[in-house]
């Protein structure tokens, strides 16, 4: 029996010129078994497939040829990249789509700030460099410069594994205190009347039940509860779920709305599609629930959306901009000089509560907030106390 050399790729390259053919096969073919358990190949469905192992080579095959056979063999899974780790480490702890797009934005910024240097090699110096520049040469808001903060603490904390000592004299901006834009009941009434058909019921709905615009535009049809009066908000600021009101004014008009949807939603179930995104995974617990009735949108879109390389269609919720647009134009059209967004409605709810003297913590239950002190900034948009102050001019 003869000597076997030992096994690896320097011996098949000394062998190769003075082995027999189905010898240095046999070679081949056993170092390639033991490649495979250690590192198989990422871009083949089986180790051995395509790697010109199986079968004698040509006898014209020259040592270069079998060195880059070898050479090749195995491919190690590249590393994601930085960016990517990021947004691995976020949607491991179930942050928001948002929270991981500014996160990114951010980061990605900092590096741009200093000419692309990895933040391995980086520390407090360089950031406290760059939170100054934010603060000093681009003048944004405190808040601004503190969700850059928050987003490269997680990129050291989780992403790096490194905790950062103290970051010094760091400029900041004065955060200032800001009191919220308030509409007055006719206001209100004013700006509604110049919406119509749906943009006018989701204002409605955002006024009348104290919901952020995002809330309202991603309501199910399950979470009205009209017997009840009742509107379950799911996955709220800060993920919580909550329990609002109904306005009783706006049962029928919903109603006759939810018809009209579900004929649009039955019309595409016969086309083969009417299938919405449903949250986490349940589409592969429930394969079936998108298609439910249930499960569809109170507010889908008006065409359904196409996908460009599986051909599948369906229907998202209607986007944001759609209605800041047309609550935009009304706010021009009802002749009104306040600086009135989408959310200034949220905040006509809170205040007009208060005014007809509803609890401050019943209002926080409504509203969603965490802390109670972010809810008494309504009394002071009222200028009132709790029992009310009363000016000593209006009694001359």
């Amino acid at each position: 029996m003869s000597h076997w050399p030992s096994f690896g790729a320097n011996a098949i390259l000394n062998t190769s010129h003075t082995a027999s053919p189905a010898a240095i096969f046999r070679l081949r073919l056993t170092t390639a078994k033991l490649f495979c358990k250690s590192a198989p190949c990422r871009h083949q469905s089986t180790p051995y497939k395509g790697i010109g192992v199986f079968g004698p080579p040509r006898s014209n095959q020259s040592s270069r040829q079998t060195r880059k056979v070898i050479t090749a063999w195995p491919n190690q899974a590249r590393a994601p990249k930085l960016l990517d780790q990021v947004r691995l480490a976020i949607r491991a702890r179930h942050y928001s789509k948002r929270t991981e797009e500014s996160y990114v934005h951010w980061i990605k910024r900092f590096i741009f700030f200093h000419n692309k240097r990895h933040p391995a090699e980086m520390g407090e110096p360089e950031i406290n460099a760059y939170l100054s520049h934010l603060a000093l040469k681009e003048h944004v808001s405190s808040s601004t410069q503190n969700q850059a903060l928050a987003a490269l603490l997680f990129l050291y904390r989780y992403v790096l594994g490194r905790e950062l000592g103290e970051l010094g004299d760091v400029i900041r901006a004065r955060r200032p205190k800001r009191l919220p834009v308030v509409l007055t009941r006719e206001e209100v009434k004013a700006v509604l009347s110049q919406l119509h058909g749906d943009k006018w019921l989701m204002a409605s709905l955002i006024y009348g039940a104290g919901l952020r615009l995002m809330e309202c535009l991603r309501l199910r049809v399950q979470d009205v509860d009209f017997a009840r009066n009742e509107i379950l908000v799911r996955d709220g600021k800060g993920a919580k779920d909550r329990v609002t009101m109904l306005p009783k004014s706006l049962k029928k008009p919903l109603e006759e709305h939810l018809r009209k949807v579900k004929a649009v939603h039955e019309k595409d179930l016969a086309e083969g599609w009417g299938r919405v995104p449903l949250p986490d995974a349940l589409d592969r617990k429930y394969p079936n629930a998108s298609r439910e009735w249930r499960w569809q949108w109170v507010f889908p879109q008006e065409h359904r959306w196409k996908n460009g390389k599986t051909g599948e269609q369906g229907r998202h919720h209607v986007d944001e901009s759609i209605l800041q647009k047309a609550f935009k134009q009304a706010v021009e059209k009802a002749g009104l000089t306040k600086r009135a967004t989408c959310h200034t409605l949220r905040h006509s709810f809170a205040t007009h509560l208060i005014e007809v003297g509803y609890d401050i913590r019943t209002v926080q239950e409504l509203l969603g907030h965490k802390d109670l002190r972010t809810t008494m900034i309504y009394t002071h948009v009222l200028n009132q106390g709790g029992r009310g102050v009363k000016s000593p001019v209006d009694d001359l």
